[in-house]
């Protein structure tokens, strides 16, 4: 069996033993000038924001098929699962509760999310998950989740009873957007490996998150981010 890694709030996720999704976590945050895509309203922190946008609208935004090549499907979201996660080798993540790791109380409400796989490939995934909130709520929840995450290069997971191993690499991330974060994930369970790449980029008061296959994030992310921003 391999891992799967239950998508929820951000790539932080409840472990079930399933096929490799397009899941994990990011890091190596930087924050360059505002960005030209925020809108207008109250300025903070140099930046200018107004109310989130809907789940509705953000459904809009997402990427679908055809702004992808030939050979993509879209699969069926599965319900989150919430299993009991007991986190070993790494205090601050365990520190920050069970709600992290189950999508809890860091999850945002207003979220939209669309996951593909390549010629039916579940090892050939991506996954785009968008999420708006005020620039500093993103900002602050995102960067405590992972930095947490960070700190702990190896740590292992015990969901029920499947131990997960996990080893965490800081990415830089390409210079896009508010702020950006990401980060390889190797997961190792049962003698079955996969590797998951996350990168997060944070556009005015909207975070993208594109997870899956390391070749097809650094592949689709600028055409996600610039779907996102057409119209802002």
């Amino acid at each position: 069996m391999r891992v799967r890694v239950a998508t929820t709030a951000l790539g932080l996720t409840a472990l079930t033993v399933l096929a490799l999704p397009a899941c994990s976590a990011a890091s190596s945050q930087t924050k360059p000038a505002t960005s030209s895509a925020s809108r207008a309203g109250t300025a903070v922190n140099g930046e200018r924001q107004t109310a989130p946008l809907s789940s509705a609208a953000l459904e809009r935004l997402l990427l679908d098929e055809s702004d992808l090549r030939t050979g993509y499907t879209r699969t069926p979201e599965r319900p989150a699962q919430h299993d009991d996660v007991t986190v070993l080798g790494c205090p601050a993540l365990d520190k920050l509760g069970g709600d992290v790791a189950t999508g809890g109380s860091l999850d945002f409400p207003v979220r939209a999310k669309a996951s593909f796989t390549y010629m039916g490939d579940s090892d050939s995934a991506v996954s785009e998950e968008l999420y708006s909130d005020t620039a500093g709520k993103l900002s602050d929840s995102t960067g405590r989740i992972f930095a947490a995450i960070t700190g702990c290069p190896e740590f292992q997971l015990l969901s029920g009873s499947t131990a997960i191993d996990i080893t965490a690499q800081r990415m830089s991330a390409p210079r896009l957007g508010d702020e950006r974060w990401s980060m390889l994930l190797t997961f190792s369970a049962d003698g079955r490996d996969g590797v998951v790449k996350q990168t997060a980029i944070r556009s005015g008061d909207v975070l993208l998150t594109v997870s899956g296959a390391p070749a097809l994030v650094d592949q689709h992310l600028d055409k996600a981010l610039a779907k996102v921003t057409a119209s802002r």
